[in-house]
């Protein structure tokens, strides 16, 4: 399958669209150890995706990749749940503690992105504040989720009383944030790297809405799995930690410019070349990938919390139970 697709193409194949790089790419390593990795369908997940597939990253470790991007975060859940997918590298993990809460065996292993690498916008010219927010329509998905968690402790943290604020549910950050363009809602969410060219998009940034900066404490995305594959197939969760912890690395430094822009120019060949620019420029600045894997416990009762005041969790799980950051310590071990 080839990995040239439009962004409207691959909303239009579903959650589970696979990015396999290109069909051409000859097939350098033998087959090793088969891995099913599940990972958000976020614009930079996708090209991250391309990357990893074209650097050989994986295979490099011995495995013999399935890696999907898919747009649910249920979906990876269900999936990992289940036993269909081994993992997720990159993906939010805010639902695998009130999974644990009720019984599911699973466990946070590794860090992805550190922090948020999304901003709030507005394309309405009467919106300067997130104050200005209150009595206006914010697209956030669904009631509870990331988003709208995101967006809610953001808006606190500047005095906005969000009881006035209408949350909607319109879809993907994707679908929020072309909304915000056409101006069928006030502000959505959409990726920091549009902040350059906002304006070609018919929006702006909100004062205070970069995420990234404002919210530096919150793990964006992490890898995680069940308690069933790290007891059966650690090696395989190692040698996939380490090929993560390697791509991080590499895409953090001056040298994967081009490969970068390549990737992300085969996932969105119709998007300008600027837009490929400034996603690239966006992960030098703010270098947001976890390079050393390993979360802390604070980053996990931050989540918590969080969970706890929105009603998603009960009560703080111990660390012990809902983490295991030995994988990733071994992992490192194989990083040169």
């Amino acid at each position: 399958m080839s990995a040239t697709i439009t962004r409207r193409a691959l909303l239009a194949q579903g959650p589970a669209a696979l990015l396999l790089g290109t069909a051409s790419s000859p097939k350098v390593f033998a087959a090793g150890i088969p891995v099913k990795i599940a990972n958000a369908s976020g614009a930079l997940n996708q090209t991250m995706a391309v990357l990893i597939k074209n650097q050989r990253t994986l295979e490099s470790f011995g495995l013999d990749p399935d890696l999907m991007n898919v747009a649910d975060g249920t979906r990876i859940l269900a999936g990992i749940v289940g036993g269909s997918v081994d993992c997720s590298m990159a993906s939010g993990f805010g639902q695998v503690f009130p999974a644990v809460e009720h019984g599911a065996k699973l466990k946070i292993v590794a860090g992805g992105a550190l922090v948020p690498t999304v901003s709030l916008f507005t394309g309405k010219p009467n919106v300067n504040s997130l104050k200005d927010l209150e009595g206006k329509t914010v697209a956030t998905g669904s009631i509870g989720a990331l988003v709208y968690q995101l967006v809610v402790v953001l808006m606190r943290k500047y005095g906005v009383d969000v009881s006035k604020v209408r949350f909607v549910n319109i879809g993907s950050s994707a679908d929020g944030f072309r909304a915000a363009s056409q101006g069928t809602v006030d502000a959505a969410i959409g990726a920091t790297a549009l902040i350059p060219d906002a304006a070609n998009y018919k929006v702006k940034l909100i004062p205070h809405g970069n995420l990234t900066v404002e919210l530096p404490d919150y793990t964006y995305q992490g890898a995680w799995t069940s308690d069933k594959i790290i007891a059966t197939k650690r090696d395989m969760l190692v040698k996939t930690l380490a090929a993560y912890a390697k791509l991080y690395r590499f895409v953090q430094t001056p040298q994967a410019r081009d490969p970068f822009i390549a990737a992300r120019r085969s996932v969105f060949p119709n998007e300008p070349e600027q837009d490929h620019i400034n996603e690239w420029n966006f992960i030098q600045q703010y270098k947001p990938f976890a390079v050393n894997l390993t979360l802390t416990p604070d980053r996990l009762k931050h989540i918590q919390d969080l969970n706890i005041e929105f009603q998603i969790q009960k009560s703080e799980l111990p660390f012990a139970q809902v983490a295991d950051m030995s994988l990733a310590a071994d992992a490192l071990k194989l990083v040169h």
